[in-house]
């Protein structure tokens, strides 16, 4: 229990003779020992003693380098008291000894138990005045600055510490420490912050958390300011790989590209954890091929790999290049075997310091117990090159092996440690993964890909009705190819049919899903439907579809055809009408000769796999030289823009004038497409003409017999009018047999026309609904012969069905001189 009057007398002065009597006692004495002058002077001063006294007492107790001497005193209840004796000579004026002068402390008490504490702590404290000159320093702050107590007090922070007053690392912003020193001065505020540094003597940077602090006076001036901090460097750099192991998996992988997800891997730990990175891969996986398996490579065989990506420090380090040197490692290099052991390497330049600190802990790097076997790896040549260590990391995804990464230090002193290692390996097998994805993305496009344009027309035809160019862009890096598809089909009777369409979803799916519907398109385009009645089967066949190849796994992905849409039109240049319907698609844009639109009166229907929903065709007349444009929804897709306005901008861009239709199409995508596309694009211009009305002859034919000779000589007529004197008798057999058929087996009104555009195109209308068919004829029939000598006389022959009956054509091949 607290005696009265300790707290306020923590300190007794005993002047003590040669004799080693007590000849004075301060009041002090009084209040911490109980005992009065009147008691105590003149007696030995060991009668305050509880045990015998120690050797020296009071001569030269506590009066030596250590001025501590800790005694057990009594006091004048009889209890023992905890002391801090201090005993300095004292001396005369000519000298002479007159005796010493004791001063007692209670142990435990402020300032000794606080001054102990504070110098034996393990935290480095210091205090500073407001010009930042040192006042006092503990040991833990003399190990870290290398300096005595004695060696910098007095002294300024800046003149002890120079390195103090710039930032390690100068990238992340980091302000000196003596500024934040100053600031507290300054402003009186306290802060706390981390620090790295690289305590003196030594080449590995420490990490130390600090509190500074302003200390006042009574009345609040700042008159010093103080300083503590731990070394926490351990859990600092782990929370820095972690950091960065966060910062791989967000930034590696982006760009399903295998050199750009290298490229990501190569910036990624520069400058936080090396100076120079390199990504060296086989060049197999640069073109999505599959890597080597197994083991491959012999132990003294070359390795010869392809330099994907480089990152460094320095500016002219190469960045850029990637993908354009081959890298060769040599037998019995480090990366040859590492290739063929499949084990990282870690090289150093020289051998750790005695009495090093290291990052994560004294002596890390240098135990051989954290260090898988065979590293490290001593390498003075490395200095050589400008290195100070060198980890070089195989890079393998899923059992193959892609290539190797090479982490280098060149600024940083700084040897690697066995935790780097771990680190290197973590970012490598997280880039692997990546970049064997993008490896099989490259693949499955480039499959695609061919699937798609093989699906696609190679070349357009040379139809007299039209003038056309067109464009596929697939979706960039970033996206699958999708189902986007675009046809020029030839019809009967000049005509020509223009499709665009578009399958929902992306990927080999979808180009499958688009050649069926193409595909169908075609078959169902040669039958010669109306468009309306051509989008209701090809709306039934997906539904089908649909239905035939939904998977039985629910986790497979479904039929890739439903939810697509389709745009058919027909162009007939006799009649100059377009005829048009949509199924969810959208609708052509069409300009004038004199640059005016024309609109398009008739509204989208549902997309094709829904079903039960009809869809409407309409139709239009062009003047001759009118300009279509059929697109797909990602030309005039846009997240900053609605469709509405990416649709006048492209109508905008179509008003320009050009040179031709090809240079038209490049600069409609080069106005309309941003450099970075999410989805494909699909455009079809078109550019249409008139047949010359002299090309065109047809004529009514009465419903009797006997008008057959007459329908005939209309037509072989017709044809010598126009030069054609060598197709005029297999035009003379054909009319003769499609204007008889029609007339026995047709119904009126009957009609003969005949076409001359690339081909001599005959037709025969009647009213009737009934087609005709081949048939073997027997021996002895007396018909069925004449439409078998038709479809052998001519290139092509078929039956297109109208609203009011039917047409029976066929064509002949003209030679290119006589088409015009």
């Amino acid at each position: 229990m607290e005696r009265a009057g300790e707290q306020d007398a923590p300190t007794a002065a005993v002047v003590v003779g040669p004799d080693g009597t007590v000849s004075g006692w301060s009041e002090g004495g009084r209040l911490l020992l109980g005992w009065t002058a009147r008691d105590i002077v003149g007696r030995p001063v060991a009668d305050l003693l509880v045990d015998p006294p120690p050797p020296g007492f009071p001569e030269g107790y506590g009066a030596g380098p250590d001025p501590t001497g800790f005694l057990l005193l009594r006091h004048r209840d009889g209890s023992p008291v905890d002391a801090v004796v201090t005993a300095q000579p004292l001396h005369g004026p000519d000298g002479r000894a007159l005796g010493h002068v004791v001063t007692i402390q209670r142990w435990g008490r402020r300032p000794v138990v606080a001054d102990r504490a504070f110098e034996q702590s393990p935290f480095a404290l210091g205090v500073y005045d407001p010009e930042l000159r040192f006042l006092w320093i503990n040991a833990s702050s003399g190990r870290v600055i290398a300096h005595s107590e004695e060696q910098v007090l007095g002294r300024k922070y800046r003149e002890v510490l120079p390195e103090f007053d710039r930032t390690l690392f100068p990238e992340r912003d980091d302000k000196p420490y003596t500024d934040a020193l100053a600031h507290v001065a300054r402003t009186g505020e306290p802060t706390r912050l981390i620090t790295v540094f690289r305590p003196r003597g030594s080449d590995y940077a420490n990490a130390w958390a600090t509190s500074i602090w302003p200390v006042r006076d009574g009345e609040g001036r700042v008159r010093a300011v103080a300083n503590w901090g731990f070394d926490m460097s351990a859990e600092y750099w782990a929370r820095q790989r972690l950091l960065l192991l966060n910062e791989a998996s967000g930034g590696i992988g982006r760009t399903l590209d295998v050199i750009g997800t290298a490229q990501e891997l190569a910036r990624t730990p520069v400058p936080g954890f090396v100076d120079l990175v390199d990504v060296d891969l086989f060049d197999e996986v640069l073109r999505g091929e599959e890597p080597p398996s197994g083991s491959p490579f012999a132990p003294g065989e070359t390795i010869r790999l392809s330099r994907a990506a480089r990152h460094s420090t320095k500016e002219d380090a190469g960045q850029g290049q990637a993908g354009t040197t081959p890298v060769t490692y040599a037998p019995g290099s480090v990366g040859a075997r590492c290739v063929t052991a499949g084990r990282s390497t870690v090289e150093l330049a020289a051998e750790p310091g005695q009495g090093g600190e290291w990052a994560f802990g004294p002596g890390l790097a240098a135990d051989p117990a954290h260090w898988p076997p065979g590293n490290p790896v001593i390498d003075a040549s490395l200095a050589a090159d400008g290195l100070t260590g060198r980890i070089t990391v195989p890079l393998r995804a899923r059992g193959a092996l892609l290539g190797l990464v090479v982490f280098s230090r060149v600024e940083r002193p700084e040897a690697f440690t066995a935790d780097d290692l771990i680190l290197a390996e973590e970012l490598a097998a997280k880039a692997a993964v990546a970049i064997d994805n993008a490896r099989r993305y490259s693949r499955e496009r480039a499959t695609a890909l061919t699937l798609q344009r093989s699906l696609l027309p190679q070349g357009l035809p040379d139809h007299e009705a039209i003038e056309v160019a067109s464009r596929y862009l697939p979706g960039g890096t970033g996206a699958e190819v999708g189902g986007d598809w675009f046809d020029v089909v030839p019809l009967s009777g000049a005509r020509v049919a223009l499709v665009v369409g578009d399958v929902v979803g992306h990927g080999l799916h979808a180009s499958a899903g688009m050649g069926r519907l193409r595909t169908a398109v075609r078959t169902l385009a040669d039958v010669d439907l109306p468009p309306d009645e051509l989008l209701t089967h090809l709306d039934d066949l997906v539904l089908h579809l649909a239905g035939d190849l939904q998977p039985t796994d629910p986790a497979a992905q479904p039929a890739a055809e439903t939810g697509a849409t389709c745009l058919y039109t027909v162009y007939d240049p006799v009649s100059r009408h377009l005829t048009l319907a949509s199924a969810g698609h959208p609708l052509p844009l069409i300009v004038r000769p004199d640059g005016t639109p024309a609109p398009v009166p008739v509204q989208p229907g549902p997309p094709l796999g829904i079903g039960g929903l009809p869809f409407e065709a309409t139709e239009v007349e062009l003047p001759e030289g009118s300009l279509l444009a059929l697109y797909t929804d990602g030309l005039v897709r846009s997240r900053e823009q609605d469709v509405d306005q990416r649709t006048a901008e492209l109508r905008h861009v179509l008003n320009h004038s050009a040179a031709s239709l090809e240079t038209l199409c490049d600069t409609v995508l080069e106005a309309m497409l941003p450099q970075r596309r999410t989805d494909d694009a699909a455009l079809l211009l078109v550019r249409t003409h008139a047949l010359d009305p002299h090309h065109v002859a047809d004529w009514d034919v009465e419903p009797d017999t006997a008008q057959v000779p007459r329908a005939r000589k209309l037509a072989v007529d017709q044809v010598d009018a126009w030069g054609l004197e060598e197709a005029a008798f297999v035009t003379e057999l054909v009319v003769s047999e499609l204007v008889t058929n029609a007339i026995r087996y047709g119904a009126p009104p009957i009609r003969l026309r005949l076409i001359r555009d690339t081909s001599l195109i005959c037709e025969v209308s009647d009213a009737s609904n009934t087609a005709p068919h081949l048939r073997r004829a027997r021996a002895f029939d007396e018909g069925g012969r004449g439409l078998l000598l038709v479809a052998q006389l001519t290139q092509g022959w078929g039956t297109r069905h109208t609203a009011d009956g039917k047409t029976i054509w066929c064509a002949q091949t003209l030679p290119r001189a006589e088409r015009h």
